[in-house]
């Protein structure tokens, strides 16, 4: 009996304390009930041997939530939970934007303490605006806290497309024609930008927000009577709007390709994918409402033609300085073909738009691709939490100070 006490003791000093990993989800950006679905998916397959899981939720007026009221968001509950005294019964967490920044790594506060003391890594399944963009990031900075994907400036870059386009212009990337304008420059001049889009762009045109995802403000512009309501659509998203070059031209949809990165100073590429769209392009009712889109992995490439985009998978992520994951979109021209019915010229492959914090359900795009690379939804997950505990204990190499 003394020697099983005895083992029993030796056992319990060597076990493997589990990691505690809180999931972020909500928030209030337009994306916010994809960020549920993706939250949902990697709550009900994380593997529960190897971490404690915290849900911490962000309702759609800002505000925090944790344990029980985090599972009912979760549920699809969209009534802002009731204000609560702090007590040891709290599970409201509320950020004061007028606090000092020597109480930002507080604010995260759940029951008897703070969680960005508590938790060992964050995984922020938001998606969008203050969540996809750099502002969630630089509060996990502040409170020195490890958390999954790209930093700041990555998250901030991969969201902004104006800035991004600009990083992969220096990084040699080729990228389809477009034009920036501001909502200002439209509200007070619609003519004269009708005519700087018309003088550098032929339609079929589209017309976005610059900081949204998910399709979310997309327009398809087939003529100049479209334009304007698309315009208008696209800032009431944002004050920054893009207008790219349709590819392929009228009549001619063009293959929508991508590719999943893994990875912080040494990323990998996942196989190539490739959606059919079940409406005239992948818009957000396409992608999280309707089952006639379809996925097709890997998509059919050449070798060479595969190698080149995932070789310019990886270039965008370091341009953007990703870490992490992220999702790499593509266009592709549609194939020209001869009067014999041959392909007569090789189809021009075009960059379209990194996504840092892509949709993670387990049919979500990201894990297929990851699943068809011979990485399974279960084993990403650990490789993310891992990739970021590896990238916190790298950032305590840096010196902060002189002294």
């Amino acid at each position: 009996m003394a020697k099983q006490t005895k083992k029993a003791k030796q056992t319990k000093k060597t076990s493997t304390p589990k990691l505690r990993v809180g999931i972020l989800f909500g928030g209030r950006s337009g994306e916010h009930e994809v960020s549920l679905l993706s939250a949902a998916s990697i709550l009900k397959s994380i593997d529960s041997t190897k971490y404690e899981v915290i849900p911490i939720g962000i309702t759609k007026q800002g505000q925090w939530l944790s344990s029980g009221d985090a599972q009912h968001l979760l549920a699809g509950d969209t009534k802002p939970a009731p204000t609560r005294k702090k007590n040891a019964a709290t599970k409201s967490i509320t950020l004061n934007a007028s606090a000092d920044l020597a109480q930002g790594s507080t604010a995260l506060a759940q029951q008897n303490g703070s969680l960005a003391q508590s938790l060992d890594v964050i995984f922020p399944v938001l998606h969008g605006t203050f969540g996809e963009d750099g502002t969630i990031q630089g509060l996990f900075e502040l409170a020195d806290i490890a958390y999954v994907g790209s930093g700041v400036l990555g998250s901030a870059t991969g969201m902004d497309k104006t800035a991004m386009k600009q990083l992969f212009a220096a990084a040699g990337l080729p990228q389809t024609p477009h034009v920036n304008l501001l909502r200002s420059e439209w509200k007070s001049d619609a003519k004269r930008c009708i005519k700087r889009i018309e003088k550098k762009l032929t339609y079929p045109v589209f017309v976005k927000p610059a900081n949204l995802g998910s399709s979310v403000g997309i327009s398809k512009v087939h003529d100049r009577s479209e334009l304007a309501p698309a315009m208008d659509l696209a800032a009431s998203f944002d004050r920054k709007l893009i207008i790219e070059q349709g590819v392929g031209g009228p009549g001619a949809k063009p293959r929508e390709l991508e590719v999943a990165v893994l990875g912080n100073d040494s990323p990998e590429a996942s196989v190539v994918g490739e959606i059919v769209p079940g409406a005239e392009f992948y818009d957000y009712n396409a992608k999280y409402h309707s089952d006639a889109s379809i996925p097709i992995i890997p998509a059919q490439l050449s070798k060479s033609e595969s190698k080149e985009i995932r070789e310019m998978a990886i270039a965008a992520f370091r341009a953007c300085d990703c870490a992490g994951l992220a999702r790499v979109d593509f266009l592709m021209e549609p194939a020209f073909k001869n009067k014999k019915g041959r392909e007569s010229k090789s189809a021009r492959i075009y960059l379209n738009e990194i996504n840092t914090m892509p949709g993670f359900t387990s049919i979500s795009m990201y894990p297929k691709l990851w699943e068809a690379t011979g990485v399974p939804y279960s084993q990403l997950i650990d490789r993310l939490i891992a990739l970021a505990t590896e990238r916190h204990k790298e950032k305590q190499q840096t010196t902060f100070t002189r002294v």
